[in-house]
């Protein structure tokens, strides 16, 4: 017993030299959260831009800021409908959503673009008799991707903001 005792305490000294530090440390009252609720979302055209518009600000916390904005999200979003399996009468069987944001962090301060990157993801969906059906799938995989997409574009915001916090220190 003291063995292994003696082993896992032998492993998790080198661990904890590592560097790794959690990146929301702190909570919501930690440098990251307080940077992404710092960050204005611009209204963004159309209604996958107002899905996620409404996703970027609820994963931001922007409502819950209490000073005013340091930066601004810019993003322009490319949302394609395509038709992809075809039978002999050209009728189509399946489909491909595509997504595609590409976002803007901008430096209200200086008016600086500190961030432009470009971020997709894609969905297939089931082309079935019902239209109804198919309109329900096409609506879903759109909220779905916008939600995935959103997820992603914070994720390299707060990258971001932890790399602009250290280079300050």
């Amino acid at each position: 017993m003291m063995r292994r005792l003696a082993l896992v305490l032998a492993l998790a000294v080198p661990l904890a030299a590592c560097g790794l530090k959690p990146m929301y440390a702190g909570g919501a009252g930690g440098a990251i959260a307080q940077g992404l609720t710092a960050i204005d979302v611009s209204p963004i055209e159309g209604k996958s831009g107002w899905l996620m518009q409404s996703a970027l600000t609820d994963r931001l916390g922007s409502a819950r800021r209490s000073g005013a904005a340091r930066y601004r999200l810019d993003v322009r979003l490319d949302d394609k409908l395509e038709g992809l399996g075809l039978l002999s009468d050209d009728t189509v069987t399946r489909e491909r959503r595509t997504l595609r944001a590409r976002y803007q962090l901008v430096d209200l301060a200086t008016g600086e673009i500190v961030l432009d990157e470009t971020v997709g993801l894609d969905a297939g969906i089931d082309v079935v008799s019902s239209e109804y059906a198919t309109i329900a799938a096409e609506n879903t995989a759109l909220e779905n991707l916008t939600k995935e997409v959103a997820d992603r574009i914070v994720t390299r915001l707060a990258l971001k903001l932890r790399s602009l916090d250290a280079g300050q220190r």
